[in-house]
């Protein structure tokens, strides 16, 4: 693996502990607002073009707009509190992550096998992203961090984009997060009012309550049962309850 592909497809090594990778005192104060102009989605990349129509046959609708808010959620995550990667970061691979994280919740892919929704989602991005043109690293960088984006814990490391995904995720899903201080702070007030008015939440918070309940339903050894009371815990989302 070149140095170059490192950063582009975010494999830098960082702590599987979010609470480590931040400078804790950042997040006390408001960060800068963000524009969605400054943090644009990848539209005119073949592969994300491509993947997009896919996920729009796919996914409902609810998750497509969860997984396009939690691509700029990232993306003014990355700018605002790791300047130095969101130089190199390719908005691409970000993207493609965003659109196939939640693959495995899809009405034919949910119950097409016993695997958990993360781990079967994130095998069948890899294959679905390099159908539409991502490069081999792209796409084994975009699975690795779906198949680790409920691998929420302390110990060891993760790629850059696997903690994003999970920064990200939980910032639209909970609004808290287990090791992170103001975590509400992340990103600014006036971009999450910016992202929610793009991309409305359809009352996300009790659909996807509802996936995961039907997940554990059928398959009581599913990941999604790592986090604990998870359902209950989308359903108390009080930084999002505004839009929903």
């Amino acid at each position: 693996m070149c140095q170059d592909e490192t950063a582009l497809n975010g494999w830098s090594s960082v702590p599987a502990n979010a609470g480590a990778i931040f400078n804790e005192q950042r997040l006390i104060n408001e960060p800068e607002p963000l524009s969605l102009d400054q943090i644009p989605f990848p539209y005119d990349d073949s592969a994300v073009a491509k993947t997009l129509d896919y996920v729009n046959r796919v996914l409902h609708p609810e998750t497509l707009n969860h997984s396009m808010r939690i691509y700029y959620y990232g993306m003014a995550i990355t700018k605002l509190h790791f300047p130095d990667i969101f130089a190199k970061l390719s908005p691409s691979t970000w993207a493609l992550t965003t659109l196939l994280h939640d693959l495995g919740t899809a009405e034919e892919n949910l119950t097409a096998t016993r695997m958990s929704f993360d781990i079967y989602g994130g095998i069948k991005a890899l294959q679905v992203s390099k159908d539409f043109g991502a490069t081999s690293d792209q796409a084994e960088a975009v699975a690795e961090a779906i198949i680790r984006h409920e691998d929420m814990g302390v110990d060891g490391t993760i790629t850059y984009i696997g903690q994003l995904i999970q920064l990200a995720t939980t910032y639209d899903n909970t609004g808290v997060h287990p090791h992170v201080r103001n975590f509400e702070n992340m990103v600014h007030p006036a971009t999450r009012e910016e992202v929610v008015k793009a991309h409305p939440r359809l009352l996300w918070s009790e659909f996807f309550a509802r996936t995961i309940r039907k997940e554990e339903s059928i398959k009581p050894w599913c990941h999604s049962t790592h986090l604990v009371n998870f359902a209950e815990e989308i359903e108390g989302n009080t930084l999002m309850k505004k839009w929903e």
